[in-house]
């Protein structure tokens, strides 16, 4: 499809562009969920309405994956994340100019719709894009999607800093997702750069159901560690280690911030070690993040150890994709990507519900031995990946890579 060697400049432009929509998902989405306690307070939500608003995004942006697998089918990945980012705009707006709360959680399942559709069609591009540059590249993609996250906090940090109401905020946010979505969405792989590519143009072998099921289990657990980390961070500083507010919200920023340099890197240590030894030591360096989070005696240990757990952990998913690309290629791969792509989905519930339950009923400290125990899990299904970085995509004979499964 490429010169794997020197990418031509369609294949650098469909980089970028691809990378802009992984920042704009990071950022809007930032950008909802920080905006909750605002929306909590204009429309007297409870905490377990709020609970359930972000459960109800979790399970119908699985519905939007399986929607964007149809759209890449009938048109092009391309066209399904285009649309994605278009219905992003849109219910954005709708949020924003929301008269109460039956049209506020309306609105909120629309979007969470089209977070399934731009996450699916993300990921395919993402593995596309990767097939023609002949090594090691996805990860960088998701280090975009960190640094959008981490600017759409600071939108609101600001936005609200200034007095800002919350519908122009969130409406500012929905406009800025429209124009850099159109400015992207032409650049990003075509149907004959992409499905339809000579080098996708074999008939793509059947994927092992172990090997999916395998890098679908790793993809949930990852999810569900990052999304506890998300939601129950900043209440175990506040409610266990009796940290102040502004404290506790350093943990998450923490865990963001090595985040973003992990996955910066991330691609180099591939390219590097191979994907199983950079799994292997991810989920060791997530395991000792946790260990010291689950043990912390105050607060600026337990900030610390969300530090470390965000060296590693994040760098994982990435290469889930990046590996269930090379079983299959053209209109399979969409597929495959898809629904590889709602384990992501089930992970967030898991992280929200088992974490918070666990918490409920003793303290969020037990609860983040959940997280821990996932990580530990993880460290097992490195063997699940190739143990050298491989140079092409392999669709033909999609199994001698994982044959430690089997075992």
């Amino acid at each position: 499809m490429f010169d794997t060697q020197a990418p031509n400049a369609l294949l650098r432009r469909a980089r970028v562009a691809n990378s802009v929509a992984f920042a704009l998902q990071g950022f809007f989405l930032a950008v909802i969920l920080t905006e909750l306690p605002q929306q909590r307070d204009k429309f007297g939500l409870t905490d377990t309405l709020i609970v359930v608003s972000v459960a109800m995004i979790s399970l119908l942006a699985g519905g939007g994956s399986l929607l964007a697998e149809r759209m890449a089918l009938r048109w092009s990945s391309r066209a399904a994340l285009r649309i994605g980012l278009g219905l992003i705009a849109v219910t954005g707006t709708a949020v924003a100019l929301s008269p109460n709360i039956v049209v506020v959680f309306v609105t909120l399942g629309c979007y969470g719709v089209a977070v399934g559709i731009v996450d699916a069609g993300t990921n395919m591009q993402a593995v596309f894009i990767q097939h023609g540059y002949g090594r090691f590249v996805l990860s960088s993609f998701y280090a975009a999607w960190s640094a959008g996250a981490i600017a759409g906090a600071l939108f609101v940090s600001i936005f609200e800093a200034a007095k800002v109401s919350l519908e122009l905020s969130i409406l500012t946010a929905a406009m800025i997702v429209l124009a850099a979505g159109l400015a992207a969405g032409p650049r990003l792989l075509g149907t004959q750069q992409a499905e339809a590519g000579p080098a996708e143009s074999e008939p793509a072998g059947s994927v092992p159901t172990r090997i999916f099921l395998a890098f679908g289990a790793v993809v949930a657990l990852a999810f569900a560690i990052d999304f506890a980390v998300g939601n129950w961070s900043a209440l175990y500083l506040t409610d266990d280690l009796l940290a102040t507010s502004s404290t506790a919200a350093l943990a998450l920023a923490a865990y963001q911030g090595a985040s973003l340099l992990g996955r910066l890197t991330g691609d180099l240590w591939v390219r590097r070690f191979g994907p199983r030894t950079v799994v292997r030591a991810a989920a060791l360096i997530g395991t000792l993040g946790l260990t010291i989070v689950v043990a912390a005696p105050g607060p600026e240990i337990a900030i610390l150890g969300f530090l470390v757990a965000g060296l590693g952990l994040p760098v994982i998913v990435p290469l889930c994709f990046s590996e269930a690309g090379q079983l299959t290629s053209g209109r399979d791969l969409d597929s495959l990507i898809a629904r590889l792509n709602l384990f992501n989905y089930a992970g967030t519930l898991i992280g929200g519900v088992v974490v918070g339950g666990i918490a409920a009923g003793l303290t969020l400290r037990a609860g983040f031995a959940v997280p821990l125990l996932f990580a530990v899990i993880l460290i097992g299904f490195a063997r699940a990946f190739h143990p050298r970085a491989t140079t092409l995509p392999a669709p033909a004979d999609p199994t001698p890579g994982h044959a430690s499964l089997d075992k």
